[in-house]
């Protein structure tokens, strides 16, 4: 899958702490990816991370292929154990921005985790015959 992404100057900037498990398991995924980036759909928002090594970009499937919020300046360096937030800077590139990071950052994970579960799954596939009692 290939996406072009644009973008207009951000509106408004803030720093953000995000929780280490969302941190861990997006890089987790990353470093897993032959591409290095990932999409992830965020269905219950109608959103999708794209996130390769720099940034987190989510796009609002009502405006395509525009920058709604990007996540980037990640500093893990800062933190003393795995468990930790790890800073970072919220970019917002629409008014209702801040509004949608209340619910964006829980919602993210719970995607994350939908996406972890299904690489985790077995590819193979067999199938098992039933016998039939009309034979």
């Amino acid at each position: 899958m290939e996406i072009t992404l644009l973008r207009d100057p951000a509106i408004a900037s803030e720093a953000r702490l995000l929780p280490a498990e969302t941190y861990n398991t997006a890089h987790i995924l990353l470093s897993q990816s032959p591409e290095g980036c990932v999409f992830v759909p965020i269905r219950s928002m109608q959103y999708l991370a794209v996130m390769d090594a720099e940034e987190i970009v989510f796009v609002d499937s009502a405006y395509k292929n525009w920058a709604a919020i990007s996540w980037s300046e990640f500093q893990p360096q800062k933190r003393a154990s795995l468990h930790e937030p790890i800073s970072y800077m919220a970019h917002y590139y629409r008014p209702d921005g801040a509004r949608t990071m209340l619910r964006l950052q829980g919602e993210f994970m719970l995607a994350l985790r939908a996406l972890k579960g299904k690489q985790a799954r077995p590819r193979g596939a067999r199938i098992i015959w039933l016998a039939d009692k009309h034979r």
